[in-house]
């Protein structure tokens, strides 16, 4: 089995999401953008991944290769590849199936309580009523036709979809690490100014040491239900 992942700034990586895939005895690929790296033919790939990043979809003009990208998301989806797109990621498979990605009316970051909602469809992943998940995001997006609205958060409506039955977005990153998180502070300080969704860099770091391992739990979940392993796995 291949799992290909689309990195697109080396200071957000799979997080947890490594560890599920060795454990499920996946070969790991990438196309790291930031490195000129070249995107594999669709048909290689078992499971695609779409990271986050600060960049957003509309740069296309700074960020020539996002069209490139779009258009490979396009075919995977067209080829029923499982398919997980994380933040930016999730941005990117709404808009590259023809939503709009725009402003959020407030920044979001730091661990925020995401309310899961529910649905009466036996196809699609069901998160919890309340699960605790770190958030780093200023854009947002509409709903691509035909996808299924799973989650949502006070700052932010559209928070997880589900688009037929091997495709989710999730704009919030349930693979983070305390590292993760570290880095991700050490590369963006600037975007952590005090606002209502925005919480102090210690804050955030406490909560990740605290509350990480629930989501990763809830990421191997995804994970699972998308590529039809086994839920039972370990952290």
């Amino acid at each position: 089995m291949h799992a290909h992942y689309l990195q697109h700034v080396p200071f957000e990586g799979l997080g947890s999401i490594e560890v599920w895939l060795r454990e499920k005895g996946y070969e790991i690929s990438a196309t790291r953008f930031f490195m000129g790296q070249s995107l594999p033919s669709p048909t290689s790939v078992d499971l695609l991944i779409v990271l986050g990043g600060p960049m957003s979809v509309n740069d296309e003009k700074v960020f020539p290769w996002l069209t490139r990208e779009k258009e490979f998301i396009r075919q995977c989806i067209q080829s029923e590849k499982p398919i997980l797109g994380i933040c930016l990621g999730a941005q990117l498979i709404a808009n590259a199936m023809g939503a709009r990605v725009y402003r959020n009316h407030d920044a979001e970051i730091g661990w925020f309580p995401v309310q899961g909602l529910s649905h009466h469809d036996d196809s699609c992943f069901t998160f919890p009523p309340v699960f605790e998940a770190f958030h780093w995001h200023s854009e947002t997006f509409d709903l691509p036709v035909g996808a299924t609205h799973l989650a949502r958060t006070e700052a932010c409506e559209n928070q997880a979809f589900q688009l037929g039955r091997h495709v989710i977005g999730l704009q919030f990153h349930l693979e983070a690490t305390v590292e993760s998180v570290q880095e991700i502070l050490s590369h963006s300080q600037t975007d952590v100014s005090p606002a209502r969704y925005v919480q102090p860099a210690n804050v955030m770091l406490a909560a990740a040491r605290e509350k990480h391992q629930a989501a990763n739990v809830l990421m191997n979940r995804v994970l699972s239900f998308l590529t039809g392993h086994s839920s039972l796995t370990s952290t």
